[in-house]
């Protein structure tokens, strides 16, 4: 059972890895615009793997499958 400090700084680093991991898709040397197509991602290490069951429990992320999460509040 992770505490809620713990769930923020967890939710906090997979947004940012997240974020991170769209740009970098999004950057690419075609021309015009780019869209991401990345949905969802494998947590960042360094935290423990409940705290990402929790957070899907409490409705923040959702389980993709194979250990990928996605936002539960995107589409």
């Amino acid at each position: 059972m992770a505490t809620e400090e713990e769930r923020k700084r967890a939710y906090k680093a997979f947004k940012k890895r997240l974020k991170l991991a769209r740009l970098d898709d999004q950057s690419g040397l075609s021309p015009g615009s780019k869209t991401s197509r990345i949905g969802g991602i494998t947590p960042p290490a360094g935290h423990p793997p409940g705290v990402w069951e929790e957070l899907a429990a409490e409705g923040k992320l959702r389980r993709e499958g194979n250990g990928v999460y996605s936002l539960a509040n995107e589409i």
